[in-house]
């Protein structure tokens, strides 16, 4: 029987409150782990702190990003000339994720700006990347990548589930892995249980919302009975981050998680 670890990402879930409240209302719903992209406005010990105090663990926490409605917004790993901000961010999501016990970093890859080629981001990202793996090594931290939607996020680097695999393979597979996110996978590819299963070996962490409207489970078009009976039955021991906006209040909206619980029993 599989135990599900659901982890609650704290910049989607439970926003009816300051973040700060959020953790120990995570812990009341039952999360045991808790993640969100940006840690970077608090220092590591206070948010050790307050994890310690709900009794959580951090999961997950991504490189720094540049502003909303810069080229940077989402990352810049695939940028040139921005190699020396974007070693910077590696070495401080690296000081975070130590600071704070949390086993995967997030490794955000960008948008290809404008004026640069697809071909040249692309070997800019998959050059940052294998850097990145060389400087984790030996820290315990795992790196993950992931594809999203090009809906949401146009000029993305990664187009596919299956080249973030790629790259995670060409750089070295155990230091870096894939962060699969089933909205984005619905949103661009669709197929989620033959996708999951063709790239499972390379999945570090899981991601959920529904489509279209990135709610939560059972509010739009995916089967997540037999997509979650698929991931049960293929052995997957780690987190999944449940990175959706509630439909409604975030509590009150849980009950899709008693609804999926018995799927592997």
């Amino acid at each position: 029987m599989t135990t599900w670890r659901w982890a609650a990402n704290l910049k989607w879930l439970f926003t009816e409150l300051d973040f700060d409240a959020r953790f120990e209302a995570a812990a009341a719903a039952g999360f045991a782990g808790v993640e969100f992209p940006s840690p970077y406005g608090r220092s590591p010990g206070v948010l050790r702190r307050r994890l310690r105090d709900a009794g959580l663990t951090q999961v997950l926490i991504n490189t720094p990003m540049g502003e909303p409605g810069t080229p940077t917004r989402s990352g810049l790993a695939c940028i040139p000339g921005r190699e020396g901000e974007f070693r910077t961010g590696v070495e401080r999501g690296l000081e975070y994720a130590t600071g704070l016990d949390c086993g995967l970093l997030h490794v955000v890859g960008g948008i290809v700006p404008d004026e640069v080629s697809r071909d040249r981001a692309f070997a800019r990202y998959v050059t940052n990347i294998g850097w990145a793996a060389e400087r984790a090594r030996g820290t315990g931290i795992r790196l993950v990548l992931e594809a999203q939607n090009k809906r949401d996020c146009p000029g993305f680097v990664l187009e596919s589930q299956e080249q973030a695999a790629a790259v995670a393979e060409a750089v070295g597979d155990e230091q870096v892995g894939l962060l699969l996110d089933f909205y984005h996978l619905q949103i661009d590819q669709g197929d989620l249980i033959s996708t999951y299963r063709r790239l499972q070996s390379r999945v570090r962490h899981l991601q959920l919302a529904d489509a279209p409207g990135r709610h939560e489970p059972g509010t739009g078009e995916i089967g997540w009975r037999a997509l979650l009976r698929a991931v049960a039955d293929s052995g997957y021991r780690g987190w999944i981050g449940c990175e959706y906006a509630p439909a409604g209040e975030t509590v009150a909206g849980l009950d899709w998680m008693r609804r999926v619980e018995e799927v592997a029993a």
